[in-house]
């Protein structure tokens, strides 16, 4: 990762955080679902790619996906967590569905692509980024490669799953009033310090994703409870929104324009096979479970767990149901990912460089 990602100066912050809101902000003028998310993402993808040193610095990234899930949890209740006796068989065959999708992406990849097997299983292993990047450099992998592919693979479901949902009328309606109330000043007070201190909590005992995962907890158990009705004010939520499209959007700076060109086949081709493979599983979800079928889509698209979650804020997906699935996606990718990686993959010493 270049500096410019991981402590950029403040120009390039400011930079960064423009170009997201002037894309978010002309997607929800264009009335584009999930416009605030897609168009930010959009927005900052293209100016990395056209070579700028986009990028936002840790503090600030922590801030953003503490917002984020002080405001998933704020829409959680006790009929969304009554729901939650489902979830061991939809995450049993989710994580069957990820094994499928790793397999089915890698094998397309080496057939037609002709990548070596263990760069082939890390680019279709969905999730999990940080680790499969690690892993790769380990594995002596082709990083930029992977990264293209991985990378791809959430924009366009971050940019399409919106736009789909909307076309084919399953977008779920919007949240009654009560959920979209604005707490008062001592309780937006009490929500970010039980955010803020959940998501620490989680941070020491090494939780996956746990700024966000915390935050989110810490909002459900207060809302859920009914000690607290309001949320973030509006301007707060959108701002969470845009700050996570422009941070997916900065994953871009990490690669050159080549080499985007360069696997921009094999980027679209697994995931083609992802989805596929993924759709089969959403379809015998919805038909045997009582489940939501916006729910199961976005559940198991094979995205970045905290893109998923920002859609499932603004699309409004139950957040319980779409946290659940994604968490427990991420700890099979980083759980299961080496030992199949050590399994079915080549050799180290066998690797390219």
């Amino acid at each position: 990762m270049p500096p410019s990602s991981s402590h950029p100066k403040l120009p390039s912050v400011v930079e960064t955080l423009a170009l997201g809101i002037g894309g978010g902000a002309l997607f929800v003028w264009a009335n584009l679902p999930g416009g605030l998310i897609s168009g930010a993402m959009i927005a900052v993808a293209i100016a990395a790619l056209a070579g700028r040193p986009v990028g936002l610095p840790p503090a600030l990234t922590q801030t953003i996906l503490v917002m984020l899930g002080i405001s998933l949890g704020s829409v959680a209740s006790k009929e969304l967590l009554q729901h939650m006796s489902a979830y061991p068989v939809t995450v049993s065959l989710l994580a069957l569905a990820t094994f499928c999708a790793t397999f089915g992406s890698g094998v397309y990849l080496q057939r037609v692509h002709g990548w070596d097997k263990t760069s082939a299983l890390l680019a279709g292993s969905p999730g999990a980024l940080s680790q499969i990047i690690m892993l790769a450099v380990e594995q002596g992998a082709n990083v930029p490669a992977i990264a293209v592919v991985q990378t791809m693979r959430v924009i366009i479901l971050t940019a399409g799953l919106p736009l789909l949902l909307a076309a084919t009328g399953l977008m779920a309606p919007a949240p009654p009033a009560s959920h979209i109330a604005i707490a008062s000043p001592l309780e937006l007070a009490v929500l970010v310090a039980a955010a803020v201190g959940v998501a620490l909590l989680l941070r020491w005992v090494k939780f996956p994703a746990s700024w966000m995962f915390g935050a989110m907890i810490g909002s459900a158990l207060l809302h859920g409870s009914g000690v607290i009705e309001g949320g973030l004010p509006p301007w707060l939520r959108a701002a969470a929104l845009i700050g996570i499209g422009a941070l997916i959007g900065t994953r871009f700076a990490r690669v050159s324009m080549r080499t985007v060109l360069k696997h921009i086949a094999a980027a679209l081709g697994s995931f083609a096979v992802a989805v596929a493979i993924s759709a089969v599983f959403v379809v015998i979800v919805a038909a045997t479970m009582q489940v939501r079928f916006a729910d199961v889509v976005v559940a198991f698209a094979p995205g970045a767990m905290d893109a998923m979650m920002a859609l499932a804020l603004t699309l409004h997906i139950d957040p319980v149901f779409v946290g659940a699935h994604h968490l427990s996606r991420f700890v099979v990718v980083s759980v299961a990912t080496p030992g199949i990686v050590h399994l079915f993959g080549r050799p180290q010493e066998d690797a390219d460089d």
